[in-house]
């Protein structure tokens, strides 16, 4: 490849940002020396993963044009005239990360996220959403899909982000999650019964008729994505257990409805019951997803759905347990030691099956910010480096429905990318101490 003496290069490099890129490149061809507008930004690095579960690049220069990747050039570029350089070194550059479960608007878990739940303000909520957004994006996660909070702080976010108004990850949104009434979602479980009125259950069905204007309640308030929990969770405070606690009819109406409404549906599951009547009905991923069996691993193959493990939950268990033994309340406790004792058996039996892995946390169950923990989980748990990392970049950009937009390195996505010292395709975790993040095109602060 030659170097940047050949103006010709730069110029074909920045015209495949825009639509009318054989026009420009014939107009300014001849034209030397090229002058690269302000809005080129040039990174040099020292290998690349620019398309996860394939070999990386060697040294490599990324050119950005208006927040976009232009070109990916091989070897040290010199940038054309008036192009922002940023010289990264010989560190190993690879797609910004996403997240496919987050709940950004709360970092507290068992009694303190019951105090908080009762005390906070949804201003309140949706400052803590972009606090915990922004520690979320220094990890080097560019991208979330946020599954549920209470009152639309997320949703509020997800739209001053996209404004420009303040930083943060690019947000994929569910609004509130939908539930049978004393399901997982449920918010008035364990609360004064005199307090119902004041809590909202706009998203609590019974009934296929029911479940399905749930999710058009949903879809009205602007979400991205519908999420509904098929089975009871660890966090639920009612002594239900983990079984299927929606009807088939009911999974199935919700699916429908969102589907027919362009909204895929991520499903909160742990029993197998509640997995398989999911998956039956439709739905494009399982979340938890922990006891799954044969026909579980039969209609994932089949539907196509994707297997979102969330393992770092138990980190966040462990923690708050090591500070405080009455972290949790006894009917939650219980199931919290069930979880810590069977996390990762799911993902051993799904990676060899052949099912679909997205990555994804319950980030606000375990530490926001501390996202890469679970690629050290995954690798345990059966997967490679590697195959990890394309969980949490192409993977997820297909589940998210973002395919074009982020996961790779391509020209015409957005220029989404992060910078580790070290191999991850070879040691996973120094993802867990990323050095440089760019987001669109814009260089993320690490400290405020």
């Amino acid at each position: 490849m030659p170097r940047a003496t050949d103006a010709r290069l730069w110029v074909l490099a920045l015209s495949l940002a825009t639509p009318f890129a054989q026009a420009q490149e014939a107009a300014t061809a001849a034209a030397a020396p090229a002058a690269a507008p302000r809005s080129v930004v040039v990174v040099q690095a020292g290998r690349v993963l620019a398309e996860p579960g394939k070999a990386p690049r060697g040294a490599t220069t990324i050119v950005i044009h208006d927040g976009r990747i232009a070109a990916l050039l091989d070897g040290r570029q010199v940038g054309p005239a008036g192009a922002r350089v940023i010289d990264l070194g010989d560190r190993f550059v690879l797609p910004g990360l996403i997240d496919s479960h987050v709940h950004l608007d709360s970092d507290a878990g068992g009694q303190a996220a019951l105090i908080e739940g009762v005390t906070s303000s949804p201003g309140l909520d949706a400052l803590r959403a972009q606090w915990n957004g922004m520690k979320t994006l220094r990890a080097g996660f560019t991208t979330v899909r946020n599954l549920g909070d209470a009152n639309g702080a997320t949703l509020a976010l997800r739209d001053a982000v996209d404004n420009g108004w303040v930083m943060g990850p690019r947000i994929i949104d569910a609004g509130r999650s939908i539930s049978v009434t004393s399901g997982h979602m449920d918010g008035t479980l364990s609360v004064a019964e005199n307090l119902h009125p004041g809590i909202t259950q706009d998203n609590l069905c019974n009934g296929a008729d029911s479940c399905r204007e749930a999710v058009r309640l949903q879809v009205r308030r602007g979400v991205d994505v519908i999420k509904i929990a098929t089975t009871g969770g660890v966090n639920s405070r009612i002594g239900a257990g983990l079984g299927q606690q929606m009807f088939a009819d009911e999974a199935k109406a919700v699916v429908e409805t969102a589907h027919l409404h362009g909204k895929k549906v991520a499903v909160h599951a742990h029993g197998t019951d509640g997995i398989n009547v999911a998956l039956a009905a439709g739905a494009d991923s399982i979340e938890h997803g922990t006891m799954p069996n044969e026909e579980t691993l039969r209609l994932f193959k089949q539907g196509g759905a994707y297997y979102v493990p969330t393992l770092s939950t138990v980190n966040g268990y462990r923690e708050r347990l090591a500070k405080d033994p009455n972290a949790y309340p006894p009917a939650v406790l219980e199931k919290v030691m069930w979880r810590l004792d069977i996390t990762g058996k799911a993902l051993e039996r799904a990676v060899p099956a052949g099912v679909k892995i997205a990555f994804g946390t319950d980030a606000g169950v375990s530490k926001h910010g501390r996202n890469a923990d679970e690629f050290e989980l995954m690798v345990q748990h059966g997967m490679t480096s590697a195959t990890a990392i394309a969980a949490a970049t192409v993977n997820a950009a297909e589940l998210l429905g973002l395919g074009k937009e982020v996961g790779a390195l391509r020209p015409g996505m957005a220029a989404d990318l992060i910078a580790v010292s070290g191999d991850p395709l070879k040691d996973v975790t120094v993802l867990k101490k990323v050095e440089f993040v760019m987001k669109g095109g814009q260089v993320v602060p690490l400290s405020d």
